[in-house]
């Protein structure tokens, strides 16, 4: 809501990773579910990126108990993501899913999430301390251990670790199948996911690579590699310009 007014809004920072780091054509698209054809989308489109938010995914689309009272949900979101993500990969366009889009990339292989990863014995509290200013929130703040040979440690230069920041509850349980785990938190959480037979790139990230972007090697090779597989889509399909990528409503 803004106001009285319900409003489909996405971040700022989404919008300059897409422009700035993909070199693409930005554009938002509202969490509609089937009023909108996902056939359409796609067609119109040469990207996806699904953002985070502050909205876990409800769930019984992946078979979890109840969630706590005063969690916040999205089930606009969820009923446009979801069967938009299994169309998107199907079809060869490429995906690049943030912290809220890596759990629902997990979801629609099967996978399931741990609702509060703060709560499971073993593993860290991995949210941001909101009374932080951004730049605190957004700093890094683990280690994580990239998979030998791996999408991610490719773009990252061959490197075996990196540091990245941390402002998520939910978290991926069990692995969906057709996933492969591409980066690991100190604590065992998966940090990052590709899709293993994906026609075009399909990286799932828990972190937010989005955030001054351009000052992180990793993030900028991450949103590069995003922009060129656009590219690559949009000259598939015959297009000429620039290539568009969608992000969706937060």
């Amino acid at each position: 809501m803004i106001g009285a007014h319900p409003s489909h809004v996405v971040g700022e920072k989404y919008i300059a990773a897409i422009v700035d780091g993909s070199q693409a054509l930005a554009m938002l698209l509202p969490a509609l579910g089937e009023r909108q054809s996902f056939e359409d989308v796609l067609a119109t489109v040469d990207g996806l990126l699904l953002t985070g938010s502050y909205s876990n995914v409800e769930p019984h689309r992946y078979g979890g108990k109840p969630s706590a009272p005063g969690t916040l949900h999205d089930a606009a979101r969820d009923a446009t993501t979801l069967p938009l993500l299994r169309a998107a990969i199907a079809a060869g366009v490429p995906v690049l899913a943030v912290c809220r889009g890596l759990q629902e990339m997990n979801v629609i292989f099967g996978g399931t999430l741990h609702q509060s990863v703060h709560t499971v014995a073993g593993l860290h509290d991995h949210r941001e301390n909101r009374q932080d200013d951004l730049d605190a929130q957004y700093a890094p703040s683990h280690s994580i251990t990239l998979t030998q040979g791996g999408l991610l440690q490719r773009l990252a230069g061959g490197m075996n670790e990196v540091r990245v920041n941390s402002l998520h509850g939910q978290g991926i349980d069990r692995l969906g199948v057709g996933l492969a785990a591409e980066a690991i938190a100190p604590d065992g959480l998966i940090e990052a996911i590709s899709v293993k037979d994906a026609r075009a790139f399909a990286l799932g990230v828990q972190w937010h690579p989005e955030w001054k972007h351009g000052g992180d090697a990793l993030s900028t090779a991450i949103f590069r590699a995003f922009g060129d597989a656009c590219r690559d889509r949009m000259r598939s399909r015959g297009g000429d310009g620039a290539a568009s990528a969608a992000a969706t409503h937060a």
